[in-house]
């Protein structure tokens, strides 16, 4: 096949793309495009042996009908520096390969993540894992960005004073709270990279997680832009109705009227609501 090299994505290799308030993701390498996905689509040799509207029909169809094999083809690295708390929720997705800095061999940066004042918000009454959407007071904000600030001060002020006893640094490290900054390599293929932004860009995923998966996306972008264009519009865009949700779609198109009802009903008109707003 040959190396496919993507002249937007080599625009941007190793350049820093900045997250939050001090974190970034860097595009370090990345192996294949869209040619290469169709070329592992047909099991063929050479470039341009069909048409730009045929390769991205043949990629639609894979993506509409889980042939996911071809998107494993494509590998991307990326530089990210992110807080630990985003962190141990990235790790979840296991289909990855990465490297993490640690904290027994260096000495760790005083870098930690306060959220702006517009993110700071109650716990939300409605959803255990997630925040209010209504904006608290600003003066309340700014004392729990301070309260924060003072904390990771603190924090990291006895680590560096373990340090310079000569306390080793693997037990140093361990009262850092979860701001903290760390950074590491992540390898993944397009097939999971799009596993992990199905997910990540969703509304309800944690709002920091999520400024890193529009990043992570755009990056994409470059990378494989037909495959990318494709993920956005039969899967991030795209719904999924269990059977009774189609049979109750059925109903209303038929004119009849819907049997669900309570939280099934309201999960039903969710979907509606959201492919509208797509």
């Amino acid at each position: 096949m040959g190396h496919c090299v993507v002249a937007e994505a080599e625009s941007i290799l190793d350049k820093e793309f900045p997250v939050l308030d001090k974190g970034f993701i860097r595009l370090v390498d990345y192996l294949g495009g869209d040619e290469r996905v169709v070329q592992s689509a047909r099991v063929s040799y050479g470039e341009g042996t069909k048409s730009y509207r045929e390769d991205a029909a043949l990629i639609d169809y894979l993506l509409r009908n889980s042939h996911t094999s071809p998107f494993e083809q494509v590998v991307l690295t990326f530089h990210v520096k992110l807080p630990i708390f985003v962190a141990r929720q990235w790790v979840r997705h296991r289909t990855a390969r990465l490297n993490e800095i640690s904290g027994r061999y260096s000495i760790l940066k005083d870098d930690f993540y306060v959220p702006k004042a517009e993110d700071v918000a109650l716990q939300s009454t409605d959803n255990k894992q997630g925040r209010s959407a209504e904006a608290l007071d600003s003066a309340l904000a700014e004392k729990i960005r301070a309260a924060l600030t003072d904390g990771q001060k603190s924090a990291y002020a006895a680590y560096s004073s373990l340090v310079d006893e000569g306390i080793a640094r693997e037990l140093a490290r361990i009262n850092l709270p979860l701001s903290l900054y760390t950074e590491w390599y992540w390898q993944i293929d397009l097939h999971n990279l799009f596993n992990f932004l199905k997910l990540r860009l969703d509304a309800h995923a944690q709002k920091e997680i999520r400024l890193y998966a529009v990043v992570l996306f755009e990056i994409a972008k470059k990378v494989a832009p037909r495959c990318c264009e494709s993920f956005e519009q039969h899967i991030l865009k795209g719904v999924r109705f269990s059977g009774r949700e189609l049979a109750e779609l059925q109903r209303r198109l038929d004119g009849k009227s819907g049997e669900l009802s309570g939280k099934e009903l309201e999960r039903f008109e969710e979907k509606l609501k959201n492919g509208r707003q797509m």
